[in-house]
């Protein structure tokens, strides 16, 4: 393999990152793809040691991990801190540098704990935030994010607000921030995933997509307006649609994303096709970042039984983008 490998951040090491790590190891070695964690190494033989795998290896550089890939998880070793939270946002460091200097192709990024990151004073509102500060200083074509996009099941969403209270997040709605939103969605099609004519797909706000004014203005103040700019650019997008009819399956085969207004509207039908498979990926950076789409699950940490499939498709993602855009250069 001639790309770089995945930089694969370890997440909180107490929930089922190092777990999940392993499980993905194992369905993975003999894959044409590479990872490799960043983080410190204990959880991951404590892992290896409750699921009965072989222990992970140390390694010192990105080519040395492919080399011991297909028998041994590799692992670059970060400094332990006292705070699991600490420990997470090194990792996540650690790995985007890999990837900012060449050593690694992509970013992937297992769960961490917000509420422990906010109490050591991290100062971001999550994952997606922090790695766009971390790559700010990098140049890249296109229109710039971050927007967060969830993928499953044949769905891709994209979120124009993200972690916002839903009135709130109503309230911040303006044409420019959802013709933005739309244009990085639009770049980051063709450019990570070989799209040449992107095909989108704007969800309404209100019920029936307001019916024409009838059932709420926002359709014709904010989204009309933004369509119109769109479309005089040369964008495929259509819409507003009515969001209670547009995510069956004869629907999804008009559009190759649609992007959504507020999170649990792109979240729920993403989740309800692919539960345990979904991908949450990071539109609009200079680097490609991707990451399982569920969180730390402290509650069944420790007992062997979190399931992989959203990693193991998280990482298969990441390559997909990596080979796109090493394809493009």
């Amino acid at each position: 393999m001639s790309r770089a490998p995945l930089a694969l951040t370890l997440g909180d090491p107490s929930g089922v990152g190092p777990e999940l790590s392993l499980k993905a190891w194992r369905e993975l070695r003999d894959a044409d793809l590479c990872f490799v964690v960043y983080g410190d190494p204990e959880p991951l033989m404590a892992a290896a040691r409750l699921l009965d795998m072989p222990r992970p290896e140390l390694v010192s550089s990105t080519d040395e991990a492919c080399k011991v890939f297909s028998n041994f998880l590799p692992v670059i070793a970060l400094d332990s801190c006292e705070q699991a939270a600490e420990n997470a946002v090194r990792s996540i460091e650690a790995a985007v540098d890999a990837v900012k200097t060449g050593q690694a192709s992509a970013v992937v990024t297992n769960p961490v704990s917000k509420s422990r990151l906010y109490d050591i004073g991290f100062a971001f509102p999550g994952h997606t935030e922090f790695v766009a500060h971390l790559t700010a200083d990098l140049a890249m074509e296109g229109a710039r994010g971050p927007v967060m996009m969830l993928s499953g099941g044949g769905l891709r969403t994209a979120l124009v607000t993200i972690h916002t209270p839903l009135m709130a997040a109503i309230q911040s709605l303006t044409p420019e921030k959802v013709a933005h939103t739309a244009r990085v969605v639009r770049d980051a099609l063709k450019r990570d995933f070989g799209l040449d004519a992107p095909r989108l797909a704007l969800a309404g706000l209100n019920p029936h997509a307001g019916e024409n004014g009838a059932l709420g203005h926002e359709e014709l103040d904010i989204l009309a307006p933004a369509l119109d700019q769109l479309r005089a650019e040369g964008m495929t997008i259509s819409g507003p649609l009515p969001p209670d009819t547009m995510f069956h399956e004869e629907a999804r085969a008009h559009y190759d994303a649609a992007v959504c207004l507020y999170h649990d509207q792109g979240l729920i039908p993403v989740k309800t096709l692919d539960f345990h498979g979904g991908v949450n990926i990071t539109l609009g950076l200079p680097i490609i970042r991707t990451s399982p789409d569920h969180g730390t699950a402290f509650d069944i940490a420790g007992q062997g039984i979190a399931r992989p499939d959203s990693l193991i498709a998280a990482l298969r993602q990441a390559d997909a983008m990596a080979r796109c855009r090493e394809a493009a250069a």
